[in-house]
């Protein structure tokens, strides 16, 4: 890109000299300082505004044309390559602000979405997140995986909106729950303490879907729906299916507006079990005849050992069918069981080997 511009001076040199007309080529040549604007520095422009000068004062010359006319050409093109100078630095300075930005951003998503261990005691996971803002790298979808003296304990949800709006919310969930995760013995009460804080801090019209998940004990999941699209689990032979919750409850920062509470849903997870979370995002992604993606035959297909490889497949998949770019932010967590518990660890003494 650096030397197109030098390529579109020395294609307006060969036209004039193959033409031999002389004047009618010659104030082409400021095509070149201006185009090095986008995709050279300052110095850069003034050297190709300096070569085309060269040039066409050397045609000029060579065509015989009156004095008048080369000082013309230079003239012009000493105002389009001082132009194009400032027009270069001020893209400079701008793509300086935006990386500037960007490295803020990815403070943001390292401080609010936590990297998650590819490993984690005896389960596998992984993790593909993408915002539909354009150049944001989070947005209101949320995850989370913590380890606590109670087990594994993690969170999928989808925050009402998307793009930045939304972050404060999510940030605002997820503190709550790595810090209810702690604290809390019952999964139950990890959900109670984000409600009440939803509850203090949301409008009226806001509200967070989501799936809570903890790992209480060997062979077996805990999981809180709170309006949230199903997980699906995936078993050791292969069969997909959707974790419906027994007793559908609200969305979190709905509570009041409904008699009805979240339950606690306990699921058998042997060796071989996946467990994949996900949010609307995918679900919802709509290809060019308004068709939803399947997710569930999509897992299917691309089902295997490894979670990572899993989600790769999925994801490349998802952006194939809406066409390159999602329209909403789309999360998807994917958890394995990898090896049997070790019978001699309890959950209290495990959480430096989780």
């Amino acid at each position: 890109m650096p030397l197109l511009p030098v390529l579109v001076v020395a294609m307006v040199a060969l036209l004039d000299v193959a033409a031999g007309a002389g004047m009618p080529w010659l104030p082409l040549l400021a095509a070149g300082p201006a185009l090095a604007a986008s995709t050279n520095g300052p110095r850069g422009v003034v050297c190709v505004g300096l070569l085309a000068a060269a040039l066409g004062v050397t045609l000029a010359i060579g065509h015989a044309t009156p004095a008048r006319e080369p000082a013309a050409v230079v003239a012009v093109l000493a105002a389009v390559t001082a132009a194009s100078g400032l027009a270069s630095a001020q893209r400079g300075r701008r793509e300086r602000v935006l990386a500037a930005v960007r490295s803020v951003a990815e403070a943001a998503q390292h401080a609010l979405l936590q990297p998650v261990p590819d490993a984690v005691g005896p389960f596998q996971v992984a993790v593909r997140y993408s915002a539909a803002a354009a150049e944001a790298r989070i947005g209101g979808d949320l995850y989370a995986l913590v380890t606590t003296p109670y087990g594994i304990r993690l969170i999928v949800g989808d925050v009402r909106g998307k793009g930045l709006p939304a972050v404060g919310t999510a940030a605002l969930v997820l503190g709550v729950f790595r810090e209810a995760a702690h604290d809390e013995p019952d999964l139950l009460a990890v959900v109670a303490r984000i409600e009440r804080s939803l509850a203090r801090n949301l409008g009226p019209d806001d509200f967070v879907t989501a799936v809570v998940v903890g790992h209480p004990r060997s062979g077996h999941l805990e999981i809180v729906n709170c309006g949230h699209a199903p997980p699906l689990l995936i078993s050791a032979s292969g069969e997909v299916g959707a974790v419906e919750p027994a007793h559908p409850a609200p969305p979190l920062g709905l509570r009041a507006l409904s008699a009805q509470a979240p339950r606690l849903q306990r699921l058998p997870f042997v060796v071989g079990d996946q467990l994949l979370l996900y949010t609307d995002g995918v679900t919802e992604a709509r290809d060019h005849t308004r068709a939803f993606y399947p997710l569930t035959e999509g897992v299917t297909r691309h089902v295997s050992d490894e979670p990572a490889r899993t989600l790769t497949a999925l994801h490349d998949e998802l952006l194939a069918h809406v066409g390159g770019r999602l329209h909403d932010d789309a999360a998807l967590l994917l958890l394995r069981k990898n090896t049997a518990d070790d019978p001699a660890c309890v959950p209290s003494s495990c959480e430096a080997t989780l």
